[in-house]
């Protein structure tokens, strides 16, 4: 009966890998070492999304998605069963949910990717932003509408990007997280170039550029796939916005140090975009964590990146 269901939501929510060719989605990649990087992070998000479709047993899942030898990559893999189980939990909403069960276990290292994962979900179900995360951690449940934000901008950017245009279901504070996501998207969609993606930026009203570039710098650090003097490049051109830049590039860090999949081409990133290493960028995430000020006219996941942005100014 697992494999039965399994195929059904494979059946009925499958994603194609098709839909991660850069020709398909009318990236503008121009480099092909780029391009190769922007596909293979796309496949392994759909692989891990398909795992959890397939199976949604939170142990079973974990296991398998360890077995694939690929650790620096595998954030994306946990990404993509985030957005699967969410979607299994909205087919049986009887049910003890299976995504917070794969939260608060196995896969609890990964909590910064399974939030962004949460949000692509979000994206494609008939449910509103609050009623997703209200049960969710008060801090990290922001990241449910970076995630949406970038999978706006991935799959939709002629809209997104194009017209800058945001959902209409969204509310205060929450246009802003979708904002931090839709920034990661630029990293993909103008294939890394950092001309192409302060041209794009620039078209947007100047009090949503600040988080559009937090994203840029978090998927420039995160995902990464360019030459040092691309980031060198993209650090200039930041100009006001460096501090966006780099707050982005340390929560990139944290993200890996807590799933314990490190990747060299976010050290690289934290050193010019933060001039700091990255297990220093981590560590200043924690260190401005401490005693942030509760949900007030900010949320507190605000106050927290505006502490690590000051570090930066």
């Amino acid at each position: 009966m697992v494999a039965f269901f399994g195929r059904c939501r494979h059946a009925l929510f499958g994603i194609s890998d098709a839909e991660t060719r850069i020709e398909l989605r009318g990236f503008k990649v121009g480099d092909d070492r780029v391009k190769a990087r922007i596909e293979r992070i796309g496949k392994s998000f759909v692989e891990g999304y398909h795992a959890a479709l397939l199976d949604n047993d939170p142990l079973r899942l974990t296991e398998h998605l360890n077995s694939i030898d690929d650790n620096e990559l595998r954030g994306f893999l946990f990404e993509g069963a985030a957005m699967g189980l969410v979607i299994s939990d909205f087919l049986c909403p009887w049910r003890p949910s299976r995504f917070q069960a794969f939260l608060t276990g196995p896969a609890q290292h990964h909590a910064y990717m399974l939030h962004v994962g949460a949000g692509w979900a979000l994206a494609r179900l008939p449910v509103s932003p609050a009623s997703l995360t209200s049960r969710m951690d008060c801090l990290l449940r922001w990241l449910v509408l970076d995630g949406y934000g970038f999978h706006e901008g991935y799959f939709h950017w002629p809209d997104s990007i194009g017209r800058q245009q945001r959902p209409s279901c969204l509310q205060g504070y929450e246009k802003r997280a979708f904002d931090q996501g839709l920034g990661r998207s630029l990293w993909f969609v103008m294939g890394a170039d950092p001309e192409r993606i302060v041209s794009a930026l620039q078209d947007f009203p100047t009090d949503r550029q600040g988080d559009l570039w937090s994203g840029v710098g978090l998927a420039g650090a995160y995902a990464g796939g360019v030459e040092p003097d691309v980031l060198e490049r993209l650090k200039v051109l930041a100009g006001d916005f460096l501090a966006h830049l780099a707050q982005g590039a340390a929560f990139a860090a944290k993200a890996r140090q807590r799933a314990g999949n490190p990747a060299d081409h976010t050290k690289l990133a934290c050193r010019i975009f933060c001039n700091l290493s990255a297990e220093h960028a981590a560590q200043l995430t924690d260190d401005a964590l401490r005693k942030v000020p509760a949900d007030n006219a900010l949320p507190a996941y605000e106050h927290w990146r505006q502490r690590i942005r000051r570090h930066f100014i």
